[in-house]
């Protein structure tokens, strides 16, 4: 008798392990998911630093990958591809009657626009036009803001930090992430507003601002330099979202405040009394690409624009660097 209760007593504790162990798998939710897929990266990282001397860049690979894959990301960016659509479809309208895009506008309306009609490849430039002052910069201070606050959200900050990456260069690989984010928007953009402007308007020959002509080739060289530089001018933005995000542990909040202080400086920028802090302000000398398409080249608002990118990534990187790596990590 003693063995048969033996044999039913493990059988039975064999059966509710497994119940257990379904059960608990059953309830685990999106918070559990995402804390198994920290615990996850973080052992990749264990592995990788023992295999690999250049590890470092495995991280940065995680993190860049992890961003893109997001359905929040792949959301943005099919928002930035429609703006070029909208534009190049309203152009096509407006221009139906044999009229110049933009001749009623007024003051409204990139400067480009109206020279979208004779060249396809304006709508790249009217498209980052109209997507800089606000579409870019409020996509990256969503992947900005949420770059710390959120995987302390979630609660995978700490097991990423069991890594051995240390504080300092897992706050380099999400800046880096967030940078890599903004050219591949600024692409995004260029690319879908290159593919609409060849599909509706005729292309060629490129006349500059200077009025001067330059070849298709050469124009297409300009359009990337100047996709470039947009996503450039948004490095200093990029790090201010990232040092508010280490300022809290949610990451809405912390996108809310990034975009937040993005309306109140481009609201500062357009008062006239305020002009003596304009030349200090991180979107002042975004539009300044236009001077990328004269002939030569005027750099004096385009090398002042990189120089106040470098203060601002140098100042509120080093704070987000200062806070991040003092905070304490609890979840």
């Amino acid at each position: 008798m003693s063995q048969a209760e033996g044999a039913a007593g493990a059988a039975g504790s064999s059966a509710e392990g497994a119940a257990g162990e379904t059960t608990g798998s059953a309830a685990e939710g999106p918070a559990e998911e995402a804390v198994r897929a920290g615990a996850g990266r973080a052992g990749a990282g264990r592995a990788g630093a023992g295999r690999n001397p250049l590890w470092t860049f495995g991280i940065l690979r995680s993190e860049f990958a992890t961003t893109l894959r997001r359905w929040r990301t792949l959301a943005l960016l099919g928002v930035l591809a429609a703006v070029p659509v909208l534009i190049g479809i309203a152009v096509r309208i407006e221009t139906a009657d044999g009229s110049s895009a933009g001749a009623g506008g007024g003051e409204g309306g990139p400067a480009f626009l109206s020279q979208v009609t004779n060249n396809g490849l304006f709508l790249v430039f009217a498209a980052l036009a109209a997507t800089l002052p606000i579409f870019l910069p409020m996509a990256v201070g969503v992947i900005a803001g949420d770059a710390i606050a959120g995987e302390a959200n979630a609660g995978t900050l700490r097991y990423l930090l069991v890594a051995p990456a240390g504080r300092t260069r897992l706050l380099l690989a999400k800046y880096a992430a967030t940078l890599g984010f903004c050219l591949v928007a600024t692409l995004v953009v260029a690319a879908s507003a290159l593919a609409v402007g060849a599909l509706l308007f005729p292309v060629g020959d490129v006349t500059t601002i200077s009025g001067t002509t330059i070849g298709f080739g050469e124009g297409l060289v300009r359009a990337g330099l100047v996709a470039v530089f947009v996503a450039a001018s948004l490095t200093g933005f990029a790090a201010l979202g990232l040092f508010v995000s280490t300022l809290t542990n949610s990451g809405i909040a912390a996108m809310a405040a990034t975009v937040g202080l993005l309306i109140t400086v481009q609201i500062v920028d357009t008062i006239p009394q305020l002009s003596a802090v304009h030349p200090y302000l991180f979107p002042h000398y975004w539009l300044s690409f236009s001077d990328l398409l004269r002939e030569p080249v005027y750099w004096d608002e385009v090398l002042k624009n990189l120089e106040l990118q470098a203060l601002y990534a140098a100042v509120f990187g080093s704070a987000a660097w200062a806070r991040f790596t003092t905070k304490d990590i609890t979840a």
